[in-house]
């Protein structure tokens, strides 16, 4: 084929950009008249047509649509039409009118159950199967060192009304809920091939994490459940034969939770170590890697598929949708983020470990006041010991109230949920210390989810970069609206437009040079026209 300069020829901006849209239309690709020009192809069938084009044959673009991104069995094993699903998102961010209006558009939500209470996660579970049925949808099951009576909670829940998908987040090692839920799900077919009804989606940052939910499961957590009753001796041996996870969500830059890697450089280590154990255990299925972190804009989804991602995952922008479990106010700070606009903060559940979250810093003083708070705790042993100037202004202008008021709420809390929290609390100021800044940090989101009035600086709203890139995409369209972003929505156009772009990027290796008008996908609504 010619790639000389002679095909970096100025293309209709209107009629390309209309062409690439057109995902189910092939094209012969043809220079005629010092032109570029897309002609609708018959079937892809090139025999008996070549004379009949008048001009010179540059290639041929297939059709390609979203439906044509990443590994057709995630969309099988899940029952979705694109190989994509939204991510999680902590108290119930990741709404159940989130997860339902995906799944009733054929894609796949994770509802935010970490943070919330057994009652409100199994009422969730409740509305959702209602009203979704056999369609697709996930919940969180998320790792809680600090309260691990949570976990096993969710697990229990998930079992007793057969949630056959979870997205497990923020593990370091495997616990007994989790393995529990997979093995538990173990039966054989008619044939004798071992199924697994309850499905794991990982999602991590971590090679020697990856490594875990890339094995079977660890015999001494196999020996107790069997002990406790809570499996067979059938299911048991079943699962020396299956890995933990069906899917592995390769996290990067992302809002909360986040190690800030680049996935260029995190994701091809995770799919080389599923290679190396899929050739030493040899699982009738392998292990699919997605990708997630960062990624908002068709470019950045493109990217993930071309790096050979099976699936992709979106966070951060969803939680600008009206269906999200977050406030008015919440949503207009994020659709007016820009990439720069986040920091990192100080975390509730893992405060005395120094784990950070990543947050929005635009329009809240949340990021500088919890570290503030971090500060305190890693410089004085007990409340007591920080001088009382300091102790002063943190209750009139973080706190909002004394030390000893929170401290009484926060010992009938536990009194309820954990107590021995409050007995090493007794012996331990450090750890007292510890709840009551925990405290502050644990209604942080809540304010900004529920729009509490007052408490706007102190909104802690998780939010990776990608946010600010979905803003500047979206800027001039309906979409830049808070109002106008709804979760399907925005979904649709992220995929559309990587479809378009990777159709132009086939032009590119044709070398076809696309005018740059028509070289990058804008969301079709009010406030975008194609021009010619």
């Amino acid at each position: 084929m010619n790639q000389s300069s002679e095909n970096q020829i100025a293309m209709n901006v209107a009629e390309t950009q209309t062409a690439l849209r057109k995902s189910e239309q092939a094209y012969w690709v043809v220079r005629q008249n010092h032109k570029i020009q897309l002609v609708p192809a018959d079937g892809g069938k090139m025999n008996g047509h070549l004379a009949e084009l008048d001009g010179d044959m540059l290639g041929y673009l297939p059709p390609l649509s979203a439906q044509s991104l990443g590994d057709p069995a995630f969309c099988q094993t899940y029952g979705t039409r694109w190989a994509y699903y939204t991510g999680a998102m902590a108290n119930g961010i990741a709404s159940e009118q989130l997860v339902i209006a995906l799944g009733k558009a054929g894609l796949m939500g994770s509802f935010g159950a970490a943070g919330l209470g057994p009652d409100r996660v199994e009422s969730a579970i409740h509305d959702i199967q209602d009203a979704l049925g056999d369609a697709p949808y996930a919940f969180n099951l998320i790792n809680s060192p600090s309260d691990p009576a949570a976990e096993n909670r969710s697990a229990e829940l998930y079992l007793k009304h057969q949630v056959r998908t979870v997205e497990a987040s923020a593990y370091v090692d495997l616990t007994v809920p989790l393995v529990y839920y997979r093995v538990a799900g173990l039966a054989r077919d008619g044939e004798g091939n071992i199924h697994a009804q309850n499905r794991v989606i990982a999602k991590l940052s971590r090679r020697e994490v990856a490594k875990l939910f890339l094995q079977p499961a660890p015999a001494d957590i196999l020996n107790r459940l069997l002990e406790e009753g809570k499996i067979t001796h059938a299911q048991a041996e079943m699962a020396q034969r299956m890995p933990i996870a069906d899917d592995i969500t390769v996290e990067a830059d992302s809002g909360g939770h986040t190690d800030n890697r680049p996935l260029v450089c995190l994701m091809p280590g995770i799919v080389a170590l599923r290679d190396e154990l899929q050739a030493q255990y040899q699982y009738a299925t392998e292990v699919r890697i997605g990708a997630g972190g960062g990624i908002s804009t068709p470019e950045a989804a493109l990217a993930a598929y071309m790096m050979g991602a099976a699936y992709i995952v979106t966070g951060s922008v969803n939680q600008a949708c009206v269906e999200a479990g977050t406030s008015a106010h919440t949503r207009k700070l994020l659709a007016q983020a820009g990439m720069a606009d986040v920091a990192m903060a100080p975390a509730s559940d893992m405060f005395e470990m120094g784990v950070r979250v990543q947050v929005l810093k635009r329009g809240t003083l949340f990021p500088m006041r919890a570290q503030k708070l971090w500060e305190i705790y890693d410089t004085y042993h007990s409340w007591e010991e920080v001088p009382q100037a300091e102790r002063e202004k943190l209750e009139k202008t973080i706190f909002k109230r004394s030390f000893a008021e929170i401290w009484d709420g926060t010992e009938a809390f536990f009194a309820q949920r954990d107590p021995r929290q409050n007995e090493r609390a007794a012996k331990d100021p450090h750890h007292k210390m510890a709840l009551v800044f925990r405290w502050y940090l644990g209604l942080s989101s809540r304010w900004s989810n529920g729009g509490e009035a007052g408490r706007e600086m102190d909104y802690q709203i998780w939010c990776g970069p990608s946010m600010g890139a979905f803003n500047d995409w979206v800027r001039g369209s309906h979409l830049e609206q808070p109002e106008n972003r709804q979760v399907v929505t925005v979904a649709q156009e992220i995929l559309k437009g990587a479809a378009y772009l990777a159709r132009l990027r086939s032009l590119n290796l044709m070398g076809v040079q696309v005018p740059a008008l028509a070289a990058v996908y804008r969301p079709m609504g009010e406030g975008v026209a194609v021009t010619g």
